[in-house]
């Protein structure tokens, strides 16, 4: 009886896990780290915070889990991603990474990070990781050869560039200048990475 039960009640959990993952974001995104508590994020999921916390002990757990969710997710549609046609197809993806709600949590996170000592080391450990992953989806985005000198300094000065960018847009609306500072980087990119302009 018991393991036609479990089925069931594993899915629950999954569910339940999943809407407290997402509503963690959303909450670091719109109220940031000090008005996103586990009450605030088990209340924006529709779960008891006993629930919550069954799911995930600590605050710090259930933020890192959340960013760390999220990422996966984004990867994982970025690999289903047809070839960019353009560079300047790849540079407007790499950059779309830098201007919606998982970088504004997890921005969110990093200032946390700088003045609470527990959640620090969890969080540089997760950027890390999270930050080789993205630099890998740019080079395939891009078609680019990092056996060629240069390539891979040039494919980290995009990213630098794009997280620029999403710094910019937290406070205003950038995308007019967004655009042209894309078109430029596909420029630049084409001259580096050898191709003809897109």
């Amino acid at each position: 009886m018991g393991a036609l039960t479990d089925g069931p009640k594993q899915d629950r959990s999954r569910v339940t896990r999943r809407r407290l993952l997402e509503s963690a974001v959303t909450c670091l995104a719109e109220h940031g780290w000090s008005g996103s508590t586990v009450t605030v994020v088990a209340e924006h999921a529709g779960v008891s915070r006993g629930a919550a916390q069954h799911h995930f002990p600590t605050r710090e757990d259930l933020f890192t889990a959340a960013v760390e969710y999220v990422a996966e997710e984004r990867s994982a549609i970025l690999r289903d991603l047809p070839s960019p046609a353009t560079t300047r197809a790849a540079v407007e993806t790499v950059v779309g990474l830098y201007t919606g709600p998982l970088f504004r949590a997890a921005l969110q996170l990093w200032v946390a990070a700088s003045n609470e000592p527990q959640l620090g080391p969890r969080v540089t450990a997760l950027e890390a990781r999270i930050g080789r992953e993205t630099h890998r989806m740019a080079v395939e985005l891009l078609g680019a050869d990092e056996s060629v000198p240069g390539v891979r300094e040039t494919v980290q000065g995009l990213l630098d560039m794009a997280r620029g960018l999403g710094l910019a847009n937290l406070l205003t609306d950038d995308s007019a200048r967004r655009a042209r500072v894309v078109a430029q980087w596909a420029a630049l990119l084409d001259t580096a990475l050898s191709r003809p302009v897109s």
